[in-house]
């Protein structure tokens, strides 16, 4: 896997100060996307364990409240399966910092059993992070007045009160 970048003292994807991680690959490819070269699945540096440890080092700070995992496109399979080390590692080393992801694959269809998206490792991340902000941004839809998200289709979900009542539950963060 490879990245573009990460964002130390990020206050901009996610409640608080936050460490973001700008994973590379993605083959939405949104009109008016922000990023497009991470499109690019080699786009960037080479994500390494040295690169986790810094991450994990730096989000154990006092004053972060968590991560935020975005990109280029997190859900991509083959993200999924270097990021799922980490979310495990994040979870161990840091369990009272909260863990945002950004898809702009929809969780109820492309990321359930038998959808374009799921891995041997979604359910695991799924049922590992605090909030998911999912849907593609969609530029004839984009709202600047929102929190946290681009377009008026994208929705942040709570994946904790998620899974504790077995559907999904809207963040109060999208009124």
């Amino acid at each position: 896997m490879h990245y573009g970048e990460i964002l130390i003292a990020d206050c901009a994807n996610g409640v608080g100060i936050r460490v973001s991680l700008f994973v590379s690959g993605c083959t939405n490819h949104c009109k008016g996307c922000f990023q497009p070269q991470t499109w690019d699945f080699n786009y960037g540096m080479e994500y390494t364990r040295e690169t986790e440890d810094f991450i994990i080092s730096e989000v154990s700070k006092p004053y972060y409240q968590g991560m935020t995992i975005l990109g280029g496109e997190p859900m991509e399979p083959e993200n999924q399966r270097e990021l799922v080390k980490l979310i495990r590692r994040m979870r161990k080393e840091c369990p009272d910092k909260d863990i945002w992801v950004y898809s702009g694959f929809i969780v109820n269809e492309d990321l359930i059993p038998d959808g374009r998206k799921y891995t041997e490792v979604t359910d695991e991340i799924l049922g590992n992070i605090d909030i998911l902000v999912d849907g593609k941004f969609e530029e004839e839809l984009k709202d600047i007045t929102l929190k946290f998200r681009g377009s008026r289709n994208q929705r942040i979900i709570d994946m904790k009160k998620s899974k504790e009542k077995g559907q999904l539950v809207l963040s109060d963060l999208n009124k």
